[in-house]
């Protein structure tokens, strides 16, 4: 990063601080004007310059101003930024709406706190539970070829999927299947009865075959659903912000990011691994439909263990002074209010 002196410092804060807040290209008299220095339009135009060289802000074209590029953003947040803390009476308030709970009550809480603070998307990624062990597997003939797999796991969930096989199976072949399958895999976990169950369908009947991998493959797609997910909230005010609604086919990308979750997962899964507030700025994120976007995030704990993350989605053009002090103390109350459960 190239070092800026004092003044390059100033003028970037203000150019930046000043955009955030107008949206507007910044010209050079707004930046003599609102920078504090006693320095004429000709200065400041020339500092600007440098600092455009140097990739940290642009000019649009239709505009004599200068907006901040992702990289300006990056050593505004990581140098030049003042924060905004929070007053202790909202935290207080926000203690309140975090009370101690069902924690998936208390994550659906935070994202929606989260988004209705900042006016932009709240996302909390749920603890991840461990791996989900089978009780019983229930088999139920439905019409033709639909069958009803009923998963109890040794939790006391209970999941229901619908199985479409090329062939009608009797009910004895359906009570003689479920009885296999909990004679030799109750107790265990998918994985585990997917690596038995490979062994195990060479000595069986072939005509069995085809419903006993139907029946691992949907209990491991529902149990992979139990383990981990993410509840996202107010990602409709994604499209009151004109930065992102101006180009709607972004926009369409963005929700179908949220829709497939798989990408927002492993960007927030980095926050579990980091300490304190990540900021991924842009293309930072390495994720295109976020390329407009900025990420604030943190990991949050229960009883001193990190178990998940939470953060904010929103324009690049966010004011991170505010964002940063709110993703920090939500995560802090989320991990108290989990860890009083306890």
């Amino acid at each position: 990063m190239n070092s800026l002196d004092a003044r390059s410092q100033i003028l970037l804060k203000t150019l930046i601080e000043r955009y955030i807040a107008d949206g507007q290209p910044v010209g050079s008299r707004a930046l003599s004007r609102y920078s504090g220095l006693e320095l004429s339009p000709a200065t400041v135009r020339n500092v600007m310059s440098d600092l455009e060289e140097m990739g940290f802000i642009a000019s649009p074209h239709t505009s004599a101003g200068r907006i901040p590029t992702a990289r300006g953003y990056r050593f505004f947040v990581d140098s030049l930024l003042t924060m905004q803390p929070l007053e202790s009476a909202r935290v207080q308030a926000l203690q309140g709406q975090l009370m101690p709970d069902q924690p998936q009550r208390l994550i659906n809480s935070a994202s929606h706190l989260l988004s209705e603070l900042t006016q932009f998307a709240g996302v909390v990624v749920a603890p991840r539970k461990d791996a989900v062990r089978i009780r019983q597997f229930e088999f139920i003939s439905l019409a033709e070829n639909r069958i009803l797999l009923i998963i109890v796991t040794t939790a006391g969930d209970v999941q229901n999927r619908i199985l479409l096989t090329r062939r009608a199976y009797s009910a004895s072949e359906l009570n003689g299947a479920a009885s296999y399958l909990n004679e030799h895999f109750a107790g265990l976990s998918f994985d585990d009865i997917r690596r038995r169950l490979t062994e195990e369908l060479r000595q069986l009947r072939s005509d069995m075959t085809e419903l006993m991998t139907a029946t691992v493959d949907a209990g491991a797609q529902a149990a992979e659903e139990t383990a981990t997910h993410y509840v996202i909230s107010g990602e409709t005010n994604l499209l009151d912000v004109e930065d992102l609604s101006s180009n709607m086919s972004r926009l369409r990308e963005l929700f179908k990011l949220f829709e497939q979750r798989t990408g927002l997962m492993q960007l927030l899964d980095i926050s579990n691994k980091a300490e304190g507030v990540q900021i991924f700025i842009g293309g930072e994120s390495g994720l295109a439909p976020l390329d407009g976007c900025s990420v604030v995030t943190a990991p949050y704990e229960v009883d001193g263990r990190i178990v998940g993350s939470l953060g904010v989605i929103g324009p690049t053009r966010m004011a991170y002074d505010r964002v940063i002090p709110i993703v920090d103390i939500t995560a802090r109350l989320l991990s108290n209010a989990l860890s009083s459960r306890h």
